[in-house]
């Protein structure tokens, strides 16, 4: 029922994603003369953040937290979590999308209540397109469109929080009502604590059901493991941000994996901006898309389909070079070796000696998570 409803890992794609000087197009090869925000010819209205650009950034995000916070509060996006900074970093969200958990806190001095309720208001009503909030710098959230906590969370009186007024009645009840205070570094922060509805990690694949579907059918690739892939990456978080640079759902890094897919499918010249992947859909197409290339150029060789799809899974997570070096240095022994096995033998090595850890865990999560959408 649940497909019905129904579509970083630190090491995200950062070794297999290498690619030749001259790669031949392989998927939908014309020319496209309108690419949106990825227009890199002059057209562009976001800038595609160098290496340094970025740690820079998540540096200067954590240095004027800290001012505010202190050292031991420090809380950053992540994965399977949303942390957003208003009024000089003064005040903050974070929804524990694991936990089914909304945190709205305040350290200001001055009004900590009406501040407290304004950042309540912006968070229940925050945009279902992450691509029009800025998580790095404490910049208000535009109110506009359908929220994203749709349905994920309900009021005091058990109803959907779409409106502004409702959204600031439920901010007045909280803090009327639910209103703590916990002693830090730097003086008291005022807080209240949301809980998610039970069913809120459905309501979120809900959303995503239809980009899931069509990427699927354009990729020829299966719905569960896409499914699969972005419970295990984000928990359906379209926020999801980590220090490896990868962003969104299918936690997609524009450098590697994003490159290839520009290169190789959409035949498009740069990488794509973090407000592109930023975007569910485009997410949801450039992580599947990056799954045709693993299926279809990085790892054609493989022979059997079942081992083919343990190994895009774990190549997924850490690399063509890693799924390879868990069989030989030599990457043609390798394929060798890999083709000699049988799928339970691969899945074993991949999951055992792999030679990172997280990678021999993905794998293992990312199936079990598929066996789950498949049955729903």
């Amino acid at each position: 029922m649940k497909k019905a409803w129904l579509a970083v890992a630190s090491c995200l794609l950062t070794v297999s994603c290498s690619s030749p000087s001259a790669p031949d197009c392989i998927y939908n090869c014309s020319p496209s003369t309108s690419v949106g925000n990825n227009n890199l010819n002059g057209n562009n209205n976001h800038i595609v953040l160098t290496e340094a650009q970025r740690l820079a950034l998540f540096k200067y995000l954590e240095n004027q937290v800290k001012k505010q916070w202190g050292d031991d509060d420090y809380l950053q996006a992540g994965k399977h979590r949303y942390v957003k900074y208003f009024d000089g970093y003064r005040t903050r969200a974070h929804i524990d999308f694991d936990n089914g958990k909304i945190y709205v806190s305040t350290v200001a001095n001055y009004a900590p209540q009406a501040t407290l309720k304004k950042a309540i208001e912006e968070t229940l009503l925050m945009p279902a397109d992450p691509s029009q909030v800025d998580l790095f710098s404490d910049k208000s959230i535009p109110l506009k469109g359908k929220p994203f906590l749709l349905g994920q969370v309900k009021d005091h009186q058990n109803q959907n929080i779409q409106w502004p007024w409702r959204a600031s009645k439920y901010a007045d009840y909280l803090i009327a009502n639910k209103l703590k205070t916990k002693k830090l570094q730097q003086g008291t922060a005022y807080y209240v604590e949301i809980n998610m509805v039970d069913d809120h990690l459905e309501q979120r694949e809900y959303q995503y059901a239809d980009l899931i579907r069509q990427a699927a059918k354009r990729y020829d690739i299966d719905e569960d493991l896409i499914y699969a892939i972005v419970k295990t990456e984000s928990s359906f978080n379209p926020y999801a941000v980590s220090h490896a640079g990868a962003y969104g759902l299918m936690q997609v890094i524009p450098k590697t994996a994003g490159a290839d897919v520009f290169n190789l499918v959409k035949n498009k010249p740069g990488i794509p901006t973090k407000e592109y992947l930023f975007d569910p859909a485009n997410n949801i197409d450039t992580g599947t898309a990056y799954f045709y290339i693993l299926k279809n150029r990085y790892l054609k060789e493989v022979k059997h389909p079942t081992t083919k799809h343990y190994s895009m899974i774990s190549a997924y997570n850490g690399g063509t070079g890693g799924v390879l070096a868990t069989f030989d240095s030599d990457r043609k022994q390798a394929m060798d070796d890999l083709n000699q096995l049988q799928p339970n033998q691969v899945y074993w090595a991949l999951t055992n000696k792999h030679p990172k850890a997280e990678a021999r865990r993905y794998l293992e999560k990312v199936l079990n998570f598929q066996k789950e959408f498949k049955t729903m």
